[in-house]
């Protein structure tokens, strides 16, 4: 197993939501590793080919092989990193710890992308970053390949993830609600189940650090209103494990402050990840999801996202049978239950490695 940590490489680019979650992890075990900021050329050749999908961060491992997305990347060299480990032993703590990192995962994603294309000095800004760092490997000049930049992605995830003039308000409150819960959260523990960092402060950190505590305008608005969840950013990433020793909240508690986020993931996420599951099982290219006073038209069903629900009900399988009843009763309180079985058991059939390095 040495073997395969050793000569560790992550390709990563420096404006990626996962990037820099799994920078963090890495960085907070200590694992060595080596950094390649990826061009477009490579993402779309050498990344494409050893993974089958041209997305980072990726990992190429001692052997040869490689691994791509965040959570089981983090969660398979979690088995074999040495301690402390990032999810309590716990049963009770471990499944919302998994809820809560899949929430902020994928449920944050679009008002981070949002706040990066819709607001014209971020646009403007991160255009000419991507064309520069990421595109630098393709001809033209910079100015015409920000623009180009500009235009996918507000296409791809404004116009396209069903931002709208109805939307938008929505949109913004999930995120200026969420600097409020962890603002909270972080008024009394350093980070979000206590002393020491766990694998919802990874999940929450993807979007924090590139996008939310970046970007010119979820940045302002994170400094003048949550400022614990600004120093939260720096303190994590500047956090090791060798150092940062704190313990974790007694078992079969979580933090006072965790209802706000569980309420929302019962009301709102959990809700969503059965929708697009059903949708993507049905085989329908869009969907319509009404939340909390708004509805959502034309969402694209996300395969992973079927994934990502499958885990949590696998994750529910795995507990004892007295963490089951105590889970159930837990998220039935804060909505979650419900929505976590609606439609179901529906397989994504997509193939993530999670128990050994994919090849």
């Amino acid at each position: 197993m040495a073997q395969l940590l050793d000569g560790l490489t992550a390709f990563v680019m420096d404006v990626s939501y996962f990037s820099g979650k799994l920078e963090a992890y890495l960085r907070y075990k200590g694992i060595p590793y080596a950094r390649v900021e990826v061009g477009w050329r490579r993402l779309t050749t050498e990344i494409l080919r050893a993974t089958g999908a041209a997305e980072v961060p990726a990992l190429r491992f001692g052997d040869g092989s490689w691994m791509t997305d965040s959570t089981p990347m983090i969660e398979w060299l979690e088995r074999h990193a040495p301690p402390p480990a990032i999810v309590p032993d716990d049963p009770f703590q471990a499944f919302f710890v998994r809820l809560l990192e899949d929430y902020a995962d994928e449920w944050l994603w679009r008002p981070a992308l949002h706040y990066r294309w819709s607001f014209a000095a971020d646009r403007r800004l991160l255009g000419e970053r991507i064309a520069r760092e990421v595109l630098y490997d393709v001809p033209g000049p910079v100015w015409l390949k920000a623009i180009g930049v500009r235009r996918r992605q507000r296409r791809r995830y404004v116009v396209g993830d069903g931002v709208t003039p109805a939307t938008r308000a929505h949109v913004e409150r999930v995120y200026l609600d969420t600097l409020a819960r962890l603002d909270a959260i972080l008024a009394v523990h350093p980070f979000l189940l206590g002393g020491r960092p766990c694998l919802a402060d990874f999940g929450f950190f993807a979007s924090m650090f590139r996008h939310f505590a970046l970007d010119p305008t979820p940045s302002r608005l994170m400094r003048e209103r949550a400022p614990r969840v600004w120093a939260w950013v720096a303190r994590l990433w500047a956090a090791r494990a060798d150092t940062t020793a704190g313990p974790f909240v007694p078992p079969g508690a979580l933090p006072a402050a965790w209802n706000a986020l569980l309420d929302d993931a019962g009301e709102a996420y959990l809700p969503y990840l059965a929708e697009n599951a059903a949708a993507w099982a049905a085989g329908r290219g869009r969907f319509d999801f009404p939340v909390q006073g708004v509805v959502y038209r034309g969402l694209r069903p996300h395969r992973y996202r079927v994934w990502c629900r499958e885990r949590l009900q696998h994750a529910f399988d795995a507990l004892p049978p007295d963490a089951q009843g105590t889970v159930e009763r837990r998220l039935a309180a804060h909505g979650g239950w419900e929505p976590l079985w609606r439609h179901g058991r529906i397989a994504s059939n997509l193939a993530i490695a999670t128990a050994h390095v994919a090849r």
